[in-house]
């Protein structure tokens, strides 16, 4: 499973970037919002971060088809690179979602809450479909179980389309995804030290570090 940050905030993004494994970024409105700065500049700084060889997911606006797609065009050539064209799930979505596909530019329809809409979207030419795991689960809807349906669609119908899944509050969301087969994982940034901490972990340093300088004191390997 691939890992990608969910976030606005360059600062989190040039932590995550430096430390953990991720494919990319994703983003969407209410994160480039929540920065209050100029889009443009947020944007460019992000893919100037990750290079332009790691994804970057960025939400159009529009409400119409052609307008998305004018949208979409324009972050294309403004900020290039591997980048996927978020576009929520609807009627003119799918429309601008096959339009896009026409021109080469890759989509990542969101707001997906059903295997039904995650199945049409990929018929339409979706790169990925973004199901909201939390979301469902605040709801009694069982997100994971959401994402593992899509994936057997796509399995069954040897569809390209692969799931990215998101709206994650805790790491057992993340690990129940993983364990279904989910492709994609776009998680805040606090989740990434949460997914890799763990008290034994850090009992094990600890004592590492004490049974060295308890023989060889403040020397580290480079001073012998």
């Amino acid at each position: 499973m691939k890992y990608l940050i969910d976030t606005g905030n360059v600062e989190a993004i040039r932590h995550i970037n430096e430390f953990y494994p991720i494919a990319g970024v994703t983003t969407n409105p209410t994160l480039v919002a929540k920065e209050k700065t100029d889009f443009w500049k947020l944007i460019k700084e992000i893919r100037n971060i990750i290079g332009d060889d790691k994804m970057l997911h960025v939400q159009t606006v529009q409400t119409t088809a052609e307008k998305m797609v004018e949208e979409a065009k324009l972050i294309k050539e403004t900020v290039g690179g591997e980048l996927y064209i978020k576009i929520p799930i609807g009627e003119e979505g799918l429309k601008a979602t096959m339009m896009l596909k026409k021109l080469g530019i890759g989509v990542t329809m969101t707001a997906i809450f059903t295997p039904q809409q995650a199945l049409i979207a990929a018929k339409a030419g979706a790169d990925f479909v973004a199901p909201y795991v939390n979301r469902l689960d605040n709801i009694v809807g069982d997100g994971t179980r959401v994402v593992e349906d899509i994936v057997i669609e796509f399995d069954n119908y040897g569809l390209d389309c692969q799931v990215l899944s998101a709206s994650f509050k805790n790491v057992e969301q993340i690990h129940n995804c993983a364990l279904s087969g989910c492709h994609t994982a776009t998680i805040a940034p606090e989740l990434f030290k949460a997914a890799i901490s763990h008290p034994m972990t850090d009992a094990a340093v600890n004592g590492f570090t004490s049974d060295w300088k308890a023989v060889y004191g403040d020397k580290t390997i480079l001073d012998f």
